[in-house]
């Protein structure tokens, strides 16, 4: 997983994952330059960057290139929390702490992506069969029990 985008890689990531569309560094600098001023190099630079990480795919199309998202933003978000939780040393307390930050909004949210994922597996199919580890499966144990267990909360959590 590609390291976290910066401050200005997010901007421009951000037209090119809403547009989903091949775009032009022009495209990109007229856009960024109702906000901020930037000269075009810099643009250029920060979308060659993106390119040489792998976030973006470019063609050329006359003198410029067209560059395209590699993936979504939601699949970003997704490796930024997957690497942030493997890096736990106790994931079941991370993800409690976690779950304490969320809006309910957020947690309604969740528990729609739980539901969709279980409804993809075929029933009877066995956990490690689709990728999980067994206990996936298993019931999972109460916030308060994993907060027994070393789950400290943020002090903002779960108020």
């Amino acid at each position: 997983m590609p390291r976290q985008l910066g401050d200005l890689e997010d901007a421009v990531m951000t037209r090119v994952w809403q547009w989903n569309r091949p775009v032009t560094v022009r495209e990109v600098l007229e856009d960024l330059q109702r906000e901020r001023s930037i000269a075009y190099t810099t643009v250029m630079t920060v979308m060659d960057n993106l390119h040489q990480k792998g976030w973006v795919r470019r063609e050329v199309e006359g003198r410029a290139y067209r560059y395209t998202a590699v993936s979504t933003r939601a699949a970003y978000a997704a490796a930024l929390m997957n690497e942030a939780w493997s890096k736990s040393d106790n994931p079941a307390a991370a993800l409690v702490a976690f779950f304490g930050m969320m809006s309910p909004e957020q947690r309604q949210a969740l528990e729609d992506a739980v539901r969709m994922v279980r409804a993809d597996r075929p029933e009877g199919e066995r956990p490690e069969a689709a990728g999980l580890p067994e206990e996936a499966e298993q019931e999972r144990p109460r916030a308060e029990d994993a907060a027994a267990r070393g789950a400290d909360r943020p002090p903002e959590a779960g108020r």
